[in-house]
């Protein structure tokens, strides 16, 4: 299956509703970066009037863990992929749009294939920057991933 923002969009409705009743979204995703997008509303806002922390959250962990599935996806190989931690930075108030980006495709893929060749878990540290439609920097996220071949 060809990851694309489409079918991902789908997935969140069925395996991820919170996140899709939220509003997050897949824009765009290649082998280099991934971008989702999550828009403040009324379902999603804290009582500050602006983005709750963990939608901010879910926008960003999806702009990760795509690109940890897509480099699953090609390797071939049944691997099982969680997150062991998380770790979050909030410089700006979240309103209107906001876009989280990874642009570390190359380390998960390098990872993936670490895992494969070592037989060995890995762990791939991703960053997801988030920004408003000002190109402001609202957040910072960074997770640690946890890869493995199931045996």
């Amino acid at each position: 299956m060809l990851l694309s923002p489409s079918r991902i969009n789908v997935f969140l409705f069925f395996k991820l509703p919170s996140a899709f009743w939220c509003g997050v979204r897949l824009r765009s995703v290649n082998r280099h970066h991934c971008v989702t997008t999550v828009k403040h509303n009324w379902f999603n806002k804290n009582p500050f009037n602006s983005l709750y922390f963990a939608v901010q959250a879910m926008a960003a962990e999806l702009s990760t863990g795509v690109l940890v599935m897509q480099a699953i996806q090609e390797s071939g190989q049944d691997i099982s992929m969680l997150v062991a931690a998380s770790s979050s930075i909030f410089s700006k108030k979240a309103t209107g749009r906001i876009f989280f980006t990874c642009d570390e495709g190359q380390k998960v893929f390098s990872a993936v294939q670490d895992a494969i060749k070592s037989g060995q878990g890995q762990i791939i540290v991703l960053h997801s920057t988030g920004t408003n439609e000002k190109g402001e920097v609202v957040a910072e996220m960074k997770f640690n991933w946890t890869i493995k071949i199931k045996s």
